[in-house]
């Protein structure tokens, strides 16, 4: 099934471990660059940047690629994204894949899967999960999710679930932050006042479950490599790049 669908990469400049993150160099390349080459792969009619910064706007544009500037003050990326579509006068209807700005190795056909699996289920939502071993779930850095066997996902935490009483299982999901919504949704969701799970996890996407909206996640089809958040992230992105 071919799903027409658009990719808007949010990208701050502000960053507490990493500043100036989105211009940080890989092998000779701002990490935009090849978020946004990995993002050209996936099939979308259309990738936008959505940055509060010009210096960000500006290298986009100098590699070709599109840039949309938006407001400072923007507490979240879905925020920032919404500003884009409103700007653009996308419809309602119109799918967009939420793909982070520090994810330079995200596979390309996450992104396809990630819109088709929207269009074909009853959700507000789609996203994507992992595999996750024993060694690595207890770390809160690394968000895990449970689901039902339709693939709605019933709840994220930065805890480890399920709760193994019996020694459990030796793998879990594990949270990708990659994410595709219509603009109509975007809109609902936008006005949804912060959830108390919200807050206490730092998860936004609770804020969609605990109002009542239907997220569905899927293992996806390649596990991506590691996002940018340390010095060290770069230099691992850049043995993985070549």
């Amino acid at each position: 099934m071919t799903v027409e669908f658009r990719i808007v990469i949010p990208a701050r400049y502000a960053s507490q471990r990493l500043p100036g993150k989105p211009l940080r160099e890989i092998n000779g390349k701002p990490m935009i660059e090849w978020v946004c080459q990995a993002a050209s792969r996936a099939g979308a009619s259309e990738v936008i940047v959505a940055t509060d910064d010009k210096r960000i706007a500006d290298a986009v544009e100098a590699f070709g690629g599109k840039a949309c500037m938006t407001a400072e003050d923007h507490q979240s990326g879905s925020d920032r994204i919404l500003e884009v579509a409103q700007s653009m006068d996308w419809p309602g209807d119109q799918i967009i894949v939420n793909l982070q700005g520090d994810e330079p190795l995200m596979p390309a056909v996450n992104m396809t899967q990630v819109a088709t699996n929207l269009a074909t289920r009853d959700c507000a939502m789609a996203t994507l999960h992992k595999r996750v071993d024993l060694a690595h779930v207890r770390d809160p850095n690394l968000v895990k999710l449970v689901h039902d066997q339709q693939g709605r996902a019933l709840y994220f935490s930065r805890s480890v679930i399920p709760y193994a009483r019996n020694g459990g299982s030796d793998t879990y999901c594990g949270h990708i932050g990659i994410y595709a919504y219509r603009v109509e949704f975007l809109e609902i969701f936008n006005a949804l006042p912060p959830s108390e799970l919200e807050r206490s996890e730092s998860l936004e996407q609770l804020r969609a479950l605990e109002h009542g909206y239907a997220i569905h996640t899927d293992l996806a089809a390649e596990t991506p490599g590691p996002g940018i958040d340390t010095e060290g992230d770069l230099t691992r992105a850049a043995g993985l790049l070549g």
